[in-house]
């Protein structure tokens, strides 16, 4: 790959230091239903963990990208997001808690260079979060990043696309400790017409040291925090009004 793209990532780095102060381990979801399953009570800052769409559609997609930005907005110091295409919308990035100055990003050419440019970032120990977006990453390239997150307080979160061809983007092995489908599901129900708040099927595919699971859960708020879906309660109805629910 071309030094200048490392280089270049290098020197931004170098301007970015840690504040010195000791983070916790792990990144709570902050669901008991959520962090009871998982093997660590929260998602291990050390760590690299994969996240993909539950399908090649959009919705689907959409989900997965802001799954992963809220736990992005929920570390602690600035955020490298390497690319592979510009299609990261950045309102809805800041709709899930992930502000812009709290961004860095770069444009890789190939998947080889997008995990080089992930373990860079993840070997600073200055970043607070490091996500990468690929089609493709072997055993080996996942194991090298879970190297470069180990020891230190930057999550590690590569986000697994579907590949043109189809099939399912956690079907290669990977040394992640945690793999993650995201897909959308109907939005919470309201007492009359209209969208409530997204909901997503999280599903935790696979973890080192646990089971599997999955969960229905209302999206990220503004602060990147999931919830379990309340449970609505019913009103009546506008005097001659038929009480509608939006799917």
């Amino acid at each position: 790959m071309p030094s200048c793209q490392l280089d270049a990532l290098r020197e931004t780095l170098r301007a970015i230091e840690g504040d010195g102060l000791k983070r916790r381990p792990v990144l709570p979801f902050g669901i008991a239903a959520v962090d009871e399953r998982l093997a660590t009570s929260g998602l291990r800052l050390d760590a690299l963990h994969e996240i993909a769409p539950g399908s090649p559609g959009l919705g689907d997609d959409a989900a997965a990208t802001l799954f992963t930005a809220g736990l992005a907005a929920r570390a602690w110091g600035p955020v490298l997001w390497v690319v592979r295409r510009r299609d990261l919308f950045a309102p809805g990035l800041y709709q899930v808690g992930l502000s812009p100055e709290r961004l860095l990003y770069a444009e890789a050419n190939d998947d080889a260079e997008l995990l080089a440019l992930m373990e860079e970032g993840l070997r600073h120990r200055g970043l607070g979060a490091v996500i990468g977006e690929v089609r493709r990453a072997s055993m080996a390239n996942t194991r090298r990043l879970q190297l470069a997150a180990e020891g230190g307080r930057t999550i590690g979160l590569l986000m697994k696309r579907h590949a043109r061809e189809g099939g399912n983007p956690l079907a290669v092995p990977s040394a992640a400790v945690t793999r993650w489908r995201i897909s959308a599901a109907p939005s919470t129900p309201l007492p009359v017409a209209g969208i409530g708040r997204p909901r997503w099927r999280v599903e935790l595919a696979r973890q080192r040291g646990g089971e599997s699971h999955q969960w229905t859960l209302e999206a990220c708020d503004e602060t990147g925090r999931l919830a379990l879906p309340a449970r609505l309660v019913d009103r009546p109805a506008a005097a001659g009004g038929a009480h509608r629910r939006a799917a």
